[in-house]
């Protein structure tokens, strides 16, 4: 893990704007997974379940762009598109009920 933060740097460097950001939000997860929810929040950055899961959306809906953004780069199917087009749009349906 001690790692992730130079190397988002350095990808950011070379064109992954927000890289960081997003890194900093994984690590977030990452220390909530071991910790759990912590209302005083010393442990973990979440308070609650809920606000982990939005973080948790959020950062599988960037991915998904992400990956979004091989098309051309990487043999791109039919079968890849619907999948991604059916994540995104259940993903952002949940963050709006959310």
């Amino acid at each position: 893990m001690t790692k992730l933060k130079p190397l988002s740097a350095l990808l950011g460097r070379v064109g992954y704007e927000g890289i960081s950001a997003w890194t900093g939000k994984a690590l977030n997860i990452h220390d909530y997974q071991y910790n759990g929810p912590d209302p005083d929040m010393a442990l973990s950055k979440y308070g609650s379940r809920r606000e982990a899961a939005y973080d948790i959306v959020e950062l599988v809906l960037q991915v998904a762009k992400l990956a979004g953004g091989l098309k051309g780069r990487v043999k791109w199917s039919p079968e890849h598109e619907k999948t991604l087009k059916d994540l995104e749009e259940k993903l952002n349906a949940w963050i709006r009920k959310a």
